[in-house]
């Protein structure tokens, strides 16, 4: 779970580069934090939905293009170090991807894909330092629930603008040049998703 490390002391990039390798390691108000790699419901929507915009966002095919879409980047916001599941930049603002190991400047988008054991990281962790951040637009994707939330930054805050669930097809900010079906986020969608959404819920 993503509890935070009693280590007696704050937390330093070495903690970091010392974590185990099949952890997620990120830092939050000098703590560190270890999440577990996601469960198959987390990586099927974390992977379908960076499939849905990577073409028409990042390639320009059959989208706008003028974005850079990475997933689980390492963002360095002086002591804090987050990864999101997604994030996107847009070109304007960085024209070209850095050969770096992190990244400096925030994003314009991220996206948490929630999973029980880092929900609460999550939206009560690291939401505080992404509108600190100026991220100016955040989602929340969470596959048990199968719901999509949009935030947008209003002042210093990421404020939930709208919420969506199930099989809506939807266009969602910043990316609302394109509609997205959000069955093609649930890995259980088909024949035998109730029984598998059950399993996974237990």
């Amino acid at each position: 779970m993503a509890d935070p490390q009693n280590l007696g002391r704050r937390a330093t990039y070495d903690d970091i580069l010392q974590a185990p390798e099949h952890m997620v390691a990120e830092i939050v108000d000098g703590e560190l934090y270890l999440s577990p790699r996601p469960a198959s419901p987390h990586a099927f929507a974390h992977s379908a939905l960076g499939g849905e915009l990577y073409a028409p966002f990042q390639k320009g095919r059959g989208g706008p293009g003028g974005w850079w879409l990475l997933t689980e980047p390492e963002l360095h916001f002086g002591e804090d170090v987050l990864v999101p599941d997604l994030a996107g930049w847009r070109r304007e603002r960085m024209p070209a991807v850095p050969d770096a190991p992190y990244f400096t400047l925030a994003p314009d988008w991220v996206c948490e894909v929630l999973s029980p054991s880092t929900k609460r990281f999550d939206r009560f962790k690291k939401w505080p330092v992404y509108a600190r951040e100026r991220v100016a637009y955040a989602w929340f994707v969470e596959p048990l629930a199968k719901t999509v939330e949009i935030f947008t930054l209003q002042g210093t805050e990421l404020t939930l603008v709208t919420m969506h669930q199930g099989q809506e097809r939807i266009r969602a900010v910043p990316f609302d040049a394109i509609e997205i079906d959000l069955t093609d986020l649930w890995s259980d969608a088909g024949a035998g998703g109730e029984r598998a959404e059950t399993e996974a819920s237990s």
